[in-house]
């Protein structure tokens, strides 16, 4: 879980022509309206709804099963995700921080985490957005044997994804969502193959299973305003139409020396997360590309160069003016892309 614009009215066309697209305009803005209201049940349901499902998740040729477990109990809310395929990565979310198991790499990484669901919700939609994404309400279908009604979030450029999600037509949950480029081909699939909704979750259902011994544990630092005043300095010039800054401040990347700049740039519903590293710092960011090096080359101080594909988004990574600058997020590699070749000195003056 994720096409064209449509061809704009000509001046001078006839009458009845101006009259027919005057109609379907309305019955367009009516369909964007209902289709905002269900995903905004969706939201709700995904974060005050008991729900326990196996789904498979779908992306780059390869298929993965997978079990969901969410609680929402006093307010409060608990959810255990877990791979019932070979890695055994387990990711615990529990009072704004979340947990990651990863067995296959002897490691567990705890960083804050407050954003919602693991899976499934998208951020409120707002009529502003229009510009940038075109919102429908499909007809009735089935999924899983429920009847379900399909929404569809299509990007009007190239520069974001767009979705498709089938929601239960009684509870609004989420049975089968997709994430597509803007030529409507979908990049990430999941699919529930089981979806029950208890009345109580127990604990124990909660705990993870991986066994940490001798595991090597990670705490990422909070992002915290920028002090360091060269890196406070950096910020992208020329964003995609829509795209703006919501958020800076600075963050300790796994295995940096200093904190690096963290800047968050969003339409509203995409994100991209940009940092900027001071000279000979830089850290391996999970998944970033990895440049070709000689054997005396020491890839902790080798800078990053080009675009590498990290899950269904992209990362890009560049230099400018010394400092290492990452930019990453599940949008489009023009986006990533972009964002980090713009990115300068910036004299707040």
């Amino acid at each position: 879980m994720s096409l064209a614009v449509p061809a704009r009215t000509r001046w001078l066309l006839p009458c009845a022509v101006l009259g027919a697209f005057a109609m379907a305009g309305g019955e367009l803005a009516r369909g964007a309206e209902a289709a905002r209201a269900w995903l905004d049940k969706m939201n709700q349901a995904l974060a005050t709804r008991n729900y326990d499902g196996t789904f498979f998740h779908l992306s780059e040729g390869r298929v993965e099963t997978m079990r969901i477990l969410h609680r929402f109990k006093a307010g409060h809310i608990t959810e255990r995700l877990l791979s019932l395929d070979g890695s055994g990565r387990e990711f615990v979310r529990k009072d704004g921080e979340l947990t990651c198991y990863l067995p296959d790499q002897h490691t567990v990484l705890v960083e804050p985490q407050d954003h919602g669901p693991l899976i499934g919700s998208l951020p409120q939609i707002a009529a502003a957005m229009d510009e940038y994404y075109r919102l429908a309400l499909g007809p009735a279908t089935k999924v899983l044997g429920r009847a379900a009604r399909v929404i569809s979030v299509d990007p009007r450029d190239q520069y974001r994804f767009g979705y498709r999600l089938w929601l239960d037509e009684s509870t609004a949950m989420p049975l089968k969502t997709q994430l597509c480029d803007a030529n409507g081909q979908v990049i990430e699939q999941i699919l529930f193959a089981r979806l029950d909704m208890p009345e109580s979750i127990p604990d124990s259902a909660l705990v993870p299973a991986v066994r940490t011994e001798g595991m090597r544990w990670v705490r990422q630092v909070p992002t915290r305003g920028l002090d360091a005043p060269t890196l406070s300095l950096f910020r992208s010039r020329q964003l995609p139409p829509g795209f703006r800054l919501t958020d800076a401040g600075e963050q300790t990347l796994n295995g940096a020396g200093a904190p690096a700049a963290h800047l968050v740039y969003s339409d509203g519903l995409a994100t991209v997360s940009v940092f900027v590293e001071e000279p000979g710092s830089r850290a391996a960011l999970a998944g970033a590309p990895i440049p070709a090096t000689s054997a005396t080359t020491d890839p902790a101080t080798t800078p990053l160069q080009g675009l590498a594909r990290v899950g269904s988004g992209f990362a890009f990574s560049t230099v400018v003016q010394g400092h290492q600058v990452t930019a990453v997020g599940e949008v489009p590699a023009k986006t990533v892309e972009s964002i980090a070749e713009s990115v300068q000195a910036h004299d707040p003056h």
